[in-house]
């Protein structure tokens, strides 16, 4: 009977050595966490935070370390939210806006806020409407970069207790009522035919002032002609003078021989002339130049 019951306390030590065995590889399976690289894990001992393990290979005690929340550290978007706000001059708009946000520390996440989706909306819901409602109108619509830094700068404020981090906000659009969009079209029409009104005035007058600018140029250009033509008569009848003063009679006499002479040849070119009847004078007048002529040689 003894070696029979040898064998089976063999047998008995074998069962405890697979057990401790297979508790030893299960206490090491416990105690390894491997994270990926998107996440971080919070542990708990007994009920309380006792760490957060990064991306990697971590150790924890085995039974007393157990990971309590999976938090992933990706870059997310929340849904686009649409916001009612008033401006300063009493247009009711619409403003959508799209908020990307990224959680940093999930120690602070997991524990101090529940729904981190809905708090940053409403977070955001409020920045929006107190900024809008400082601004009129046409500020939203052509400022919305200050709107969007002073939403990205307060709602960091805001979440940075939630171990959360602002990676990015944008307003989307900004929309009107049909009524308030129907009146801001009669305006911007109305603003469009004035503008047109005022480019037609402007031409007519443009126009009105370069007539009047060649016209003034005109009147230059024939003073200018008079006075050169004025000035080359006075010369000739300065040269006029001075044969007479130094010839006498005779030159004067000469010179109005030549004008009697040029007028006659003219009349003798003239279209259509076939026979010209001299006065009887005139048969003088060329004598009177022949002679003066002969009398000049």
């Amino acid at each position: 009977m003894e070696p029979q019951m040898q064998l089976g306390d063999y047998a008995g030590l074998n069962i405890v050595f697979v057990v401790l065995a297979i508790f030893l590889v299960f206490a090491i399976i416990k105690g390894v966490r491997i994270v990926p690289q998107s996440e971080k894990y919070v542990v708990e001992r007994l009920g309380r935070l006792r760490t957060v393990l990064g991306p990697g290979i971590n150790i924890v005690v085995p039974f007393l370390d157990v990971v309590r929340h999976k938090v992933s550290i990706l870059e997310r978007q929340l849904p686009t939210m649409k916001q009612d706000a008033i401006t300063t001059d009493n247009v009711l708009v619409q403003v959508e806006t799209s908020v990307f946000y990224r959680i940093i520390e999930p120690e602070k996440t997991v524990y101090r806020i529940r729904d981190v989706d809905g708090a940053i909306s409403t977070t955001v819901a409020g920045i929006v409407r107190s900024e809008v409602g400082r601004m009129e109108l046409d500020q939203v619509q052509s400022n919305r970069s200050s709107v969007i830094a002073a939403v990205r700068e307060q709602l960091a404020e805001q979440v940075d207790d939630w171990g959360i981090e602002v990676t990015r906000a944008e307003i989307l659009d900004v929309n009107l009522d049909a009524a308030t969009r129907a009146a801001m079209l009669q305006q911007l029409n109305a603003e469009r035919a004035r503008r047109a009104q005022v480019t037609e005035a402007e031409g007519r007058k443009r126009s009105v002032e370069l007539q009047a600018d060649a016209d003034l140029y005109a009147a230059e250009q024939e003073a200018k002609a008079r006075r050169v033509l004025a000035d080359a008569e006075a010369y000739a009848t300065q040269v006029v003078a001075v044969a007479i003063a130094e010839n006498g009679l005779e030159a004067a006499q000469y010179q109005v021989a030549l004008k009697q002479v040029e007028a006659l040849a003219k009349i003798a070119g003239g279209a259509g002339q076939q026979t010209v009847i001299l006065p009887a004078d005139a048969v003088e007048a060329f004598g009177n130049a022949f002679r003066m002529l002969k009398g000049r040689t």
